[in-house]
């Protein structure tokens, strides 16, 4: 597939805020840090991130399976952070330290969660994208798969952004 330069109306976020968000999402949101929530990708409609597998995550110990309370965290973090990429590129006009300022109201309101399979593996890869973005709330949708790229679980959310 040949290379080619981003389109015009394709927005791409300054080093600054993604450097303020991975701060923000990884550091600042401690639990996440628990979960060893890592962000891969940054993109205004789409957000990737990894989770590896590690003793301390184990839910059943005769299978070493992931807990379902990491996935659903897991989840619940990446649509949240779906939501904070849509509207930092909403509001491109705006510096990016006052971007990150916009996230503080940021809130679950609803989380829904489906297990497909049991989620084993040396890692894991959770997707998110906003579906969509209003004044008030804002609908997610989120995907965690296994190392093999295998769909393990799904969810969909809600968030109040303002």
């Amino acid at each position: 597939m040949p290379h080619h330069a981003p389109r015009p109306t394709e927005i791409v976020f300054e080093d600054e805020f993604v450097t303020g968000l991975k701060k923000v999402f990884e550091e600042l949101i401690v639990f996440n840090q628990l979960l060893g929530l890592k962000i891969t990708s940054l993109k205004p409609e789409r957000v990737q991130a990894r989770i590896d597998m590690r003793n301390e995550l184990v839910g059943h110990f005769s299978y070493n399976r992931i807990h379902g309370g990491v996935i659903s965290a897991g989840l619940d973090a990446m649509g949240g952070l779906a939501v904070m990429a849509a509207i930092g590129a909403r509001h491109m006009d705006e510096p990016p330290a006052h971007r990150l300022q916009r996230f503080a109201k940021l809130g679950t309101i609803d989380l829904r969660v489906d297990y497909l399979r049991p989620g084993i593996g040396s890692h894991f890869e959770l997707r998110a994208e906003v579906m969509r973005l209003g004044s008030r709330v804002a609908s997610t949708r989120m995907e965690f798969l296994g190392a093999d790229g295998k769909l393990l679980s799904t969810g969909a959310a809600a968030y109040i952004v303002s």
